[in-house]
Protein backbone atom coordinates (compact mmCIF):
# COMPACT_ATOMS: atom_id res chain seq x y z
CA UNK A 1 0.00 0.00 0.00
CA UNK A 2 2.89 2.40 0.74
CA UNK A 3 4.28 1.80 -2.75
CA UNK A 4 0.88 2.45 -4.32
CA UNK A 5 0.56 5.72 -2.41
CA UNK A 6 4.03 6.75 -3.51
CA UNK A 7 3.20 6.06 -7.14
CA UNK A 8 0.09 8.17 -6.98
CA UNK A 9 1.95 10.99 -5.24
CA UNK A 10 4.35 11.11 -8.19
CA UNK A 11 1.47 12.41 -10.30
CA UNK A 12 1.53 15.74 -8.48
CA UNK A 13 5.25 16.17 -9.19
CA UNK A 14 5.29 15.49 -12.91
CA UNK A 15 5.50 18.54 -15.19
CA UNK A 16 2.56 19.11 -17.50
CA UNK A 17 3.37 19.28 -21.20
CA UNK A 18 3.10 22.80 -22.60
CA UNK A 19 -0.09 23.29 -24.62
CA UNK A 20 -2.51 25.98 -25.61
CA UNK A 21 -5.40 26.09 -23.16
CA UNK A 22 -8.92 27.10 -24.01
CA UNK A 23 -9.78 28.03 -20.44
CA UNK A 24 -9.01 31.42 -18.89
CA UNK A 25 -7.83 30.71 -15.37
CA UNK A 26 -7.94 34.36 -14.27
CA UNK A 27 -11.66 34.74 -14.98
CA UNK A 28 -12.59 31.06 -14.53
CA UNK A 29 -14.09 31.11 -18.01
CA UNK A 30 -13.97 27.77 -19.78
CA UNK A 31 -14.43 29.53 -23.13
CA UNK A 32 -16.68 26.75 -24.31
CA UNK A 33 -17.61 26.62 -27.96
CA UNK A 34 -20.03 24.38 -29.83
CA UNK A 35 -18.96 22.74 -33.08
CA UNK A 36 -21.73 21.48 -35.36
CA UNK A 37 -21.14 17.89 -36.45
CA UNK A 38 -24.45 17.59 -38.33
CA UNK A 39 -27.73 19.53 -38.41
CA UNK A 40 -28.90 19.76 -34.82
CA UNK A 41 -25.87 17.97 -33.34
CA UNK A 42 -23.07 19.83 -31.55
CA UNK A 43 -19.95 18.77 -29.66
CA UNK A 44 -18.23 20.88 -27.00
CA UNK A 45 -14.62 19.74 -27.02
CA UNK A 46 -12.43 19.65 -23.93
CA UNK A 47 -8.64 19.63 -23.81
CA UNK A 48 -6.98 16.35 -24.69
CA UNK A 49 -4.97 16.38 -21.48
CA UNK A 50 -5.03 15.46 -17.82
CA UNK A 51 -6.95 17.34 -15.14
CA UNK A 52 -5.20 20.57 -14.17
CA UNK A 53 -5.97 24.09 -12.91
CA UNK A 54 -4.89 25.41 -16.32
CA UNK A 55 -7.80 23.66 -18.04
CA UNK A 56 -10.25 23.79 -15.14
CA UNK A 57 -10.48 19.98 -15.21
CA UNK A 58 -12.17 20.30 -18.61
CA UNK A 59 -10.86 17.27 -20.46
CA UNK A 60 -14.21 15.87 -21.62
CA UNK A 61 -16.16 16.18 -24.84
CA UNK A 62 -19.77 16.96 -23.99
CA UNK A 63 -22.51 17.29 -26.61
CA UNK A 64 -26.08 18.39 -27.21
CA UNK A 65 -28.72 17.47 -29.76
CA UNK A 66 -31.84 19.37 -30.83
CA UNK A 67 -34.68 16.85 -31.05
CA UNK A 68 -37.72 19.02 -31.84
CA UNK A 69 -38.98 18.27 -28.34
CA UNK A 70 -36.12 19.96 -26.54
CA UNK A 71 -32.37 19.55 -26.35
CA UNK A 72 -30.74 16.33 -25.18
CA UNK A 73 -27.49 17.04 -23.30
CA UNK A 74 -24.86 14.29 -23.23
CA UNK A 75 -22.77 14.65 -20.05
CA UNK A 76 -22.47 17.91 -18.11
CA UNK A 77 -18.77 18.39 -17.38
CA UNK A 78 -16.53 18.53 -14.30
CA UNK A 79 -17.97 21.39 -12.23
CA UNK A 80 -20.97 23.54 -11.46
CA UNK A 81 -19.28 26.40 -13.31
CA UNK A 82 -18.81 24.24 -16.39
CA UNK A 83 -22.47 23.17 -16.29
CA UNK A 84 -23.65 26.76 -16.04
CA UNK A 85 -21.46 27.85 -18.94
CA UNK A 86 -22.56 24.83 -20.98
CA UNK A 87 -26.22 25.64 -20.43
CA UNK A 88 -25.64 29.26 -21.48
CA UNK A 89 -23.88 28.02 -24.61
CA UNK A 90 -26.81 25.74 -25.44
CA UNK A 91 -29.24 28.65 -25.05
CA UNK A 92 -27.16 30.72 -27.50
CA UNK A 93 -26.85 27.87 -30.00
CA UNK A 94 -30.02 25.78 -30.13
CA UNK A 95 -33.51 27.15 -30.71
CA UNK A 96 -35.01 24.79 -28.11
CA UNK A 97 -34.92 24.54 -24.32
CA UNK A 98 -33.06 21.73 -22.61
CA UNK A 99 -35.32 18.71 -22.15
CA UNK A 100 -33.12 15.93 -20.74
CA UNK A 101 -29.58 15.04 -19.70
CA UNK A 102 -27.96 11.67 -20.36
CA UNK A 103 -24.84 10.39 -18.54
CA UNK A 104 -22.76 7.74 -20.29
CA UNK A 105 -20.84 6.48 -17.22
CA UNK A 106 -20.04 7.24 -13.57
CA UNK A 107 -16.84 9.29 -13.88
CA UNK A 108 -16.93 12.77 -12.34
CA UNK A 109 -16.67 14.92 -15.47
CA UNK A 110 -19.78 13.20 -16.79
CA UNK A 111 -22.07 14.57 -14.07
CA UNK A 112 -20.53 17.23 -11.79
CA UNK A 113 -22.07 19.96 -13.96
CA UNK A 114 -25.56 18.73 -13.09
CA UNK A 115 -26.45 21.58 -10.74
CA UNK A 116 -27.06 23.70 -13.84
CA UNK A 117 -29.62 21.13 -15.02
CA UNK A 118 -31.59 20.64 -11.81
CA UNK A 119 -34.88 21.41 -13.55
CA UNK A 120 -34.76 18.62 -16.15
CA UNK A 121 -34.66 14.80 -15.98
CA UNK A 122 -31.14 13.42 -15.67
CA UNK A 123 -30.81 9.85 -16.93
CA UNK A 124 -28.22 7.13 -16.43
CA UNK A 125 -28.22 3.36 -16.22
CA UNK A 126 -28.91 1.88 -12.79
CA UNK A 127 -25.31 0.67 -12.48
CA UNK A 128 -24.04 4.16 -13.24
CA UNK A 129 -26.46 5.72 -10.76
CA UNK A 130 -25.36 3.23 -8.09
CA UNK A 131 -21.70 3.98 -8.82
CA UNK A 132 -22.23 7.73 -8.58
CA UNK A 133 -24.00 7.32 -5.23
CA UNK A 134 -21.06 5.26 -3.98
CA UNK A 135 -18.18 7.41 -5.25
CA UNK A 136 -19.39 10.99 -5.70
CA UNK A 137 -17.96 12.32 -2.43
CA UNK A 138 -14.49 11.05 -3.29
CA UNK A 139 -14.76 12.51 -6.79
CA UNK A 140 -15.66 15.93 -5.42
CA UNK A 141 -12.70 15.92 -3.02
CA UNK A 142 -10.27 14.82 -5.71
CA UNK A 143 -11.33 17.43 -8.27
CA UNK A 144 -11.31 20.19 -5.65
CA UNK A 145 -7.73 19.15 -4.86
CA UNK A 146 -6.73 19.06 -8.53
CA UNK A 147 -8.50 22.15 -9.83
CA UNK A 148 -9.15 24.47 -6.91
CA UNK A 149 -11.27 27.57 -7.57
CA UNK A 150 -12.85 26.11 -10.70
CA UNK A 151 -14.76 23.74 -8.42
CA UNK A 152 -16.22 26.31 -6.01
CA UNK A 153 -19.89 25.63 -5.30
CA UNK A 154 -19.79 22.20 -6.96
CA UNK A 155 -21.83 19.54 -5.21
CA UNK A 156 -23.12 16.30 -6.61
CA UNK A 157 -26.60 16.39 -8.08
CA UNK A 158 -27.03 12.80 -9.11
CA UNK A 159 -28.95 11.52 -12.11
CA UNK A 160 -32.52 10.96 -10.98
CA UNK A 161 -33.92 8.48 -13.49
CA UNK A 162 -32.89 5.12 -14.87
CA UNK A 163 -32.17 4.94 -18.57
CA UNK A 164 -33.30 1.87 -20.51
CA UNK A 165 -33.88 -1.63 -19.22
CA UNK A 166 -31.67 -4.64 -18.44
CA UNK A 167 -31.53 -5.28 -22.19
CA UNK A 168 -28.14 -4.91 -23.87
CA UNK A 169 -29.34 -2.77 -26.76
CA UNK A 170 -32.40 -0.93 -27.93
CA UNK A 171 -33.94 2.06 -29.65
CA UNK A 172 -35.06 5.34 -28.18
CA UNK A 173 -37.09 8.16 -29.69
CA UNK A 174 -36.98 11.72 -28.41
CA UNK A 175 -38.94 14.25 -30.42
CA UNK A 176 -38.04 13.73 -34.06
CA UNK A 177 -34.76 11.96 -33.25
CA UNK A 178 -34.28 8.21 -33.24
CA UNK A 179 -31.34 6.74 -31.37
CA UNK A 180 -29.80 3.31 -31.00
CA UNK A 181 -28.30 2.62 -27.58
CA UNK A 182 -25.93 -0.08 -26.41
CA UNK A 183 -25.31 -0.92 -22.75
CA UNK A 184 -21.70 -2.13 -22.66
CA UNK A 185 -19.00 -2.41 -19.99
CA UNK A 186 -15.31 -2.73 -19.32
CA UNK A 187 -14.14 0.85 -18.97
CA UNK A 188 -16.60 0.97 -16.07
CA UNK A 189 -19.33 -1.38 -14.89
CA UNK A 190 -21.76 0.37 -17.25
CA UNK A 191 -20.66 2.12 -20.45
CA UNK A 192 -23.55 3.52 -22.44
CA UNK A 193 -23.15 4.20 -26.16
CA UNK A 194 -25.67 6.37 -28.01
CA UNK A 195 -25.90 6.51 -31.81
CA UNK A 196 -27.98 9.21 -33.53
CA UNK A 197 -29.60 7.33 -36.40
CA UNK A 198 -30.16 10.44 -38.55
CA UNK A 199 -26.53 11.55 -38.63
CA UNK A 200 -24.77 8.30 -37.75
CA UNK A 201 -22.82 10.10 -35.02
CA UNK A 202 -21.86 7.79 -32.15
CA UNK A 203 -21.25 9.00 -28.60
CA UNK A 204 -19.06 6.25 -27.21
CA UNK A 205 -18.11 7.64 -23.79
CA UNK A 206 -14.98 6.17 -22.25
CA UNK A 207 -14.88 2.97 -24.26
CA UNK A 208 -12.85 4.68 -26.98
CA UNK A 209 -9.91 7.03 -26.40
CA UNK A 210 -8.28 8.90 -29.27
CA UNK A 211 -4.64 10.04 -29.09
CA UNK A 212 -4.80 9.68 -25.31
CA UNK A 213 -3.84 7.06 -22.75
CA UNK A 214 -7.02 5.40 -21.43
CA UNK A 215 -8.11 5.88 -17.84
CA UNK A 216 -8.50 2.68 -15.84
CA UNK A 217 -9.79 3.17 -12.25
CA UNK A 218 -12.74 0.84 -12.91
CA UNK A 219 -11.35 -1.08 -15.88
CA UNK A 220 -11.76 -4.76 -16.60
CA UNK A 221 -9.74 -5.35 -19.73
CA UNK A 222 -11.38 -8.56 -21.06
CA UNK A 223 -14.86 -7.00 -20.81
CA UNK A 224 -13.56 -3.77 -22.36
CA UNK A 225 -12.08 -5.63 -25.32
CA UNK A 226 -15.36 -7.51 -25.78
CA UNK A 227 -17.21 -4.18 -25.87
CA UNK A 228 -14.78 -2.90 -28.49
CA UNK A 229 -15.57 -6.00 -30.54
CA UNK A 230 -19.23 -5.04 -30.32
CA UNK A 231 -18.51 -1.46 -31.41
CA UNK A 232 -16.40 -2.72 -34.30
CA UNK A 233 -19.37 -4.72 -35.57
CA UNK A 234 -21.50 -1.58 -35.69
CA UNK A 235 -19.33 0.01 -38.38
CA UNK A 236 -19.42 3.42 -36.72
CA UNK A 237 -18.89 6.51 -38.87
CA UNK A 238 -18.36 9.69 -36.85
CA UNK A 239 -17.12 8.83 -33.36
CA UNK A 240 -17.29 11.21 -30.39
CA UNK A 241 -15.13 9.83 -27.59
CA UNK A 242 -15.27 11.42 -24.17
CA UNK A 243 -11.52 12.04 -24.35
CA UNK A 244 -9.60 12.89 -27.49
CA UNK A 245 -10.56 14.28 -30.87
CA UNK A 246 -13.76 13.50 -32.73
CA UNK A 247 -12.83 11.29 -35.67
CA UNK A 248 -14.17 9.17 -38.48
CA UNK A 249 -14.20 5.39 -38.51
CA UNK A 250 -12.19 3.09 -36.30
CA UNK A 251 -9.03 5.11 -35.54
CA UNK A 252 -9.74 5.62 -31.84
CA UNK A 253 -11.16 2.14 -31.47
CA UNK A 254 -8.02 0.60 -32.98
CA UNK A 255 -5.78 2.74 -30.73
CA UNK A 256 -7.69 1.75 -27.61
CA UNK A 257 -7.73 -1.91 -28.57
CA UNK A 258 -3.99 -1.94 -29.26
CA UNK A 259 -3.13 -0.21 -26.00
CA UNK A 260 -5.29 -2.50 -23.87
CA UNK A 261 -3.84 -5.58 -25.57
CA UNK A 262 -0.29 -4.35 -24.94
CA UNK A 263 -1.11 -3.50 -21.32
CA UNK A 264 -2.70 -6.90 -20.69
CA UNK A 265 0.10 -8.90 -22.30
CA UNK A 266 2.92 -6.85 -20.78
CA UNK A 267 1.52 -6.77 -17.26
CA UNK A 268 0.89 -10.52 -17.35
CA UNK A 269 4.46 -11.17 -18.56
CA UNK A 270 6.10 -8.82 -16.07
CA UNK A 271 4.05 -10.20 -13.17
CA UNK A 272 5.05 -13.71 -14.22
CA UNK A 273 8.68 -12.59 -14.12
CA UNK A 274 8.21 -11.21 -10.61
CA UNK A 275 8.67 -7.52 -11.47
CA UNK A 276 7.55 -5.02 -8.85
CA UNK A 277 5.66 -1.83 -9.65
CA UNK A 278 8.72 0.40 -9.68
CA UNK A 279 10.37 -1.96 -12.17
CA UNK A 280 7.25 -1.94 -14.35
CA UNK A 281 7.37 1.86 -14.44
CA UNK A 282 10.94 1.67 -15.77
CA UNK A 283 10.11 -0.99 -18.38
CA UNK A 284 9.95 0.08 -22.04
CA UNK A 285 6.67 1.39 -23.47
CA UNK A 286 6.10 1.65 -27.25
CA UNK A 287 6.89 5.14 -28.52
CA UNK A 288 3.47 5.51 -30.16
CA UNK A 289 1.81 5.23 -26.74
CA UNK A 290 4.31 7.55 -25.08
CA UNK A 291 3.34 10.30 -27.53
CA UNK A 292 -0.32 10.22 -26.54
CA UNK A 293 -1.85 12.87 -24.29
CA UNK A 294 -1.52 12.40 -20.51
CA UNK A 295 1.01 9.57 -20.80
CA UNK A 296 3.21 10.99 -18.03
CA UNK A 297 0.43 10.79 -15.46
CA UNK A 298 -2.08 8.28 -16.79
CA UNK A 299 0.35 5.42 -17.31
CA UNK A 300 1.39 5.64 -13.65
CA UNK A 301 -2.29 5.35 -12.76
CA UNK A 302 -2.67 2.37 -15.12
CA UNK A 303 0.10 0.59 -13.23
CA UNK A 304 -1.34 1.52 -9.83
CA UNK A 305 -4.88 0.51 -10.78
CA UNK A 306 -4.23 -2.71 -12.65
CA UNK A 307 -0.83 -4.25 -11.94
CA UNK A 308 -1.69 -5.59 -8.45
CA UNK A 309 -4.34 -7.84 -10.02
CA UNK A 310 -1.75 -9.31 -12.39
CA UNK A 311 0.56 -9.92 -9.45
CA UNK A 312 -2.19 -11.79 -7.62
CA UNK A 313 -2.97 -13.80 -10.73
CA UNK A 314 0.70 -14.74 -11.09
CA UNK A 315 0.69 -15.91 -7.48
CA UNK A 316 -2.52 -17.87 -8.05
CA UNK A 317 -4.49 -15.79 -5.53
CA UNK A 318 -6.88 -14.17 -8.01
CA UNK A 319 -8.96 -15.39 -10.91
CA UNK A 320 -7.97 -14.17 -14.42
Amino acid sequence: MRLLAALLCLLTLLPMAARAQRADQASLDYRLSARALAPGVWVVEGDNADFSPANGCNIINTAFIATGAGVLVINTGPSRRYGEQLRALIARTAAEPVAQVLHLNLHPDYFLGNQAFADVPRLATKLTRDGIAREAAAYESNLYRLCGDWMKGTETLAPDRDFATPAATGQWRLGSRDFDWHALQGHTASDLVLVDRTSGIAFVGGLVFADRVPTTPHARIPAWQASLDGLEALGLRTVVPSHGPVHEGRRGLAQTRAYLAWLDQSFARWAGQGLEMNEVLRAPVPEDFRRWAAFGTEYIRNVAHLYPLYERQALGTAKP
